[in-house]
């Protein structure tokens, strides 16, 4: 029951950012986009792909190779700390 919960949530939210996004267009009306313009949003849109690509990519590296393990306490024994002197 609260998987199909969530999944109704979700697809509410889904939908309410559609309607807001197709209102958002259509308030704009006939405004014109310059070349610049549509540059800097194809600039911007790849860039936001690339760093969240990259972004990403770290954390499964770090999660490989052990940096996301919890800290643990390494304590010395007596003879550990007698041979190191």
């Amino acid at each position: 029951m609260a998987r199909a919960a969530a999944i109704v949530g979700l697809c509410v939210l889904l939908g309410g950012a559609l309607w807001l996004m197709v209102a958002g267009w259509n308030s704009a009306g006939d405004v014109e986009i310059s070349g610049q313009g549509y540059a800097a949003l194809i600039l911007g849109v790849a860039f936001s792909l690339v760093v969240g690509g990259g972004l990403m990519a770290l954390a499964f590296y770090s999660s490989r190779h052990g940096y996301d393990e919890p800290a643990r306490r390494v304590l010395e024994s007596e003879e550990d700390r007698s041979t190191a002197e």
